[in-house]
């Protein structure tokens, strides 16, 4: 005879994750909790609320890759607790930091002969490696003004007002005065010629920017090298150029090649891409390079030998993965020169397509430029009656997250959506997105109005020029003051709503 035990009913209830007191008390939000719990219980409670959280792929406000191949998966998991700063105990790591290095270097044409070492770093982002290229223009520039026996408590920057919010963190954390090109209606990238006006003896550099953040469009960086040298020779100084391609330094050398933007522009001094956008690695790389030694001051290069032997780093933290930059020299030679540009080629064609679809429409007009980053930013020809926001929230349904903005001073008027094609949005999601839009569009259309005029001459203006009254300019002047109300009380919501800490 078998003799069996019943294990009572009460422990196949408490193995279950769910049924436990785990989930029954409320989550620690304050304070670390008392007592531990099981591993099991910690990982289902975590990877339940981050079901919340948006799909990544759906994510069309990104720039940042979404998708790697198993291979560079694995690679980055099995790298994971390598600190990269420890050179000494990692000296492979360091390697392939210095190779990709010197492969990005000669992608944007550095003055580097053949075997030589490019002047570089990995950084977390092109935010970092916008304030060390700032930091290095802004020492280069004192040391000049002091040897000249001039004030140099007073630096400047010269850039678009379409810049990423880096640059303003950049000026205000290290007093640098921020000079802002204005935009204006449908020009909303630097215009070189103000740029150059409004450089003085003060200006450490003029920031370009290749492939704004906006719309995509790559600004005219050879036309500024033209115009600030012979600015330069007219006045005697050597005011330099930093070009942020963050989005476009690794789309332009395989897509246009015979755009000058980069290192052949004599004025170009530093550059920073990062590698987390077209450069295919998942968020938490960028990379500055400078045109040569004498570019980047010494005295901003530190040398450690607690770790091992003589390290020199120029970073403003210490401290970080090794992930990352071993996969960005994964992609680098997984995919070669050929394979960036089937990819960027690829997602050209997909932001083609998706832009004809938006203007089959007959709602939108594009705003973003053909040749650019593969993006498509669209505003509403009518907003009368809904808004871009009001489209953007209705896509949020489908899953899809597409931002809705104004663009800055003196466009900010103008209300924008924006697609970012990134490689893994492929064809068949771009008609799928196509489909949504319209779909939306047909819903807020059976809808009532929710634009509310409090401005009561607004809705004088509005009122006599949806009657036929006005006509011409007026009707345009009506149109745009129409926008401009609408616009400023969307953005006086989204303020309202915005909590928590950037």
């Amino acid at each position: 005879m078998v003799l069996t035990t019943a294990t009572p009913a009460a422990e196949y209830v408490e193995s279950s994750t769910f049924a436990s007191r785990y989930v029954r008390d409320p989550l620690p939000r304050f304070k670390i909790p008392e007592n531990s719990m099981p591993k099991d219980a910690a990982y289902q409670i975590i990877n339940d609320e981050l079901m919340l959280d948006g799909n990544p792929r759906l994510n069309l406000a990104s720039f940042v890759t979404t998708w790697m191949e198993p291979e560079c998966d694995k690679l980055m998991m099995d790298s994971i607790n390598k600190n990269y700063v420890d050179m000494d105990e990692y000296p492979v790591t360091t390697e392939l930091q210095n190779r990709c290095v010197n492969m990005i270097a000669n992608l944007f044409n550095a003055p580097i002969e053949s075997g030589e070492a490019a002047v570089g770093v990995g950084t977390v982002g092109s935010s970092e490696a916008i304030m060390l290229a700032g930091l290095a223009f802004k020492r280069k520039w004192q040391e000049k003004r002091k040897s000249q026996g001039k004030p140099y408590d007073k630096p400047n920057i010269v850039t678009g007002a379409n810049v990423q919010v880096c640059w303003e963190k950049f000026a205000r954390y290290f007093e640098v005065e921020l000079k802002e090109v204005k935009l204006r209606e449908g020009y909303y990238v630097m215009d070189p010629v103000k740029a150059v006006d409004m450089v003085d003896e003060n200006t450490i550099c003029v920031a370009a920017i290749l492939g704004s953040t906006l719309t995509g469009e790559f600004e005219n960086v050879k036309l500024l090298n033209e115009l600030l040298t012979n600015k330069n020779n007219e006045t005697g100084w050597d005011t330099p150029i930093h070009v942020d391609a963050a989005s476009g330094g690794f789309i332009a050398p395989f897509v246009y090649p015979d755009l000058e933007w980069d290192f052949r522009l004599p004025l170009v001094k530093s550059i920073n891409v990062s590698g987390h956008k077209y450069g295919l690695v998942y968020a938490g790389v960028g990379w500055v390079v400078w045109r040569s030694k004498e570019d980047l001051p010494d005295d901003l290069v530190f040398h450690i030998n607690y770790l091992g032997s003589d390290q020199p780093t120029f970073t403003l933290n210490f401290s970080k993965g090794s992930s990352q930059i071993i996969a960005q020299y994964y992609q680098l030679i997984r995919l070669g020169f050929e394979g960036y540009k089937n990819i960027m080629e690829n997602c050209i064609g997909n932001a083609k397509t998706l832009k004809e679809g938006i203007e089959s429409t007959g709602r939108f007009e594009v705003v973003s430029k053909d040749v650019g980053v593969p993006l498509v930013a669209f505003a509403l020809k009518d907003s009368s009656k809904y808004t871009v926001f009001q489209i953007s929230d209705s896509l949020r349904k489908f899953g899809w997250i597409v931002p809705a903005y104004t663009m800055p001073a003196d466009a900010q008027h103008i209300a924008v959506l924006r697609v970012v094609i990134r490689e893994d949005f492929g064809r068949s999601l771009a008609e799928r997105l196509i489909s949504h839009i319209k779909e939306a569009l047909k819903e807020l259309d059976s809808q009532p109005s929710h634009i509310i005029m409090k401005d009561s001459h607004v809705g004088a203006v509005a009122e006599a020029a949806a009657e036929g009254n006005k006509g011409g300019e007026e009707a345009k002047s009506a149109e745009r003051m129409i926008q401009e109300k609408v616009t400023k009380q969307w953005r006086n919501f989204v303020e309202i709503k915005r909590v928590g800490v950037c």
